[in-house]
């Protein structure tokens, strides 16, 4: 079965995305901060990161930014969950990050996106 992360801080994209992917067979987990990621990372999480950029403490950029200092970057396929454009500045974090994909985002398009990295 694969796995799905979302990691949002807002509690309706997480039921949005576990209506949208539990039924397409992905088993979801649910992070509200970067902090909780990394706590699954370190559980063992394999699978597909869907990262918010704009959270408190830790915004999604800086837990990219530990999913790779700490090592946790092999196996799992990062994509970037956001309102905003993608940023113009670097981070030094893109080349980690598979997709950008934008709120609102289309259900058809975020399952045909996802489920393609499995392919």
């Amino acid at each position: 079965m694969p796995k799905l992360m979302i990691v949002d801080d807002d509690p309706y994209v997480i039921i949005t995305v576990r209506e949208l992917f539990e039924p397409e067979g992905f088993e979801v987990y649910a992070c509200n901060t970067g902090k909780e990621c990394l706590d699954e990372l370190k559980r063992g999480f394999k699978g597909v990161i869907l990262m918010d950029v704009m959270m408190p403490h830790m915004d999604g950029w800086q837990t990219v930014g530990e999913i790779v200092s700490q090592g946790y970057y092999e196996g799992n396929i990062i994509s970037m969950l956001s309102a905003k454009d993608a940023p113009k500045e670097k981070t030094g974090y893109e080349e980690y990050v598979r997709d950008y994909i934008r709120k609102p985002f289309r259900a058809s398009e975020i399952i045909s996106t996802i489920k393609g990295y499995f392919r």
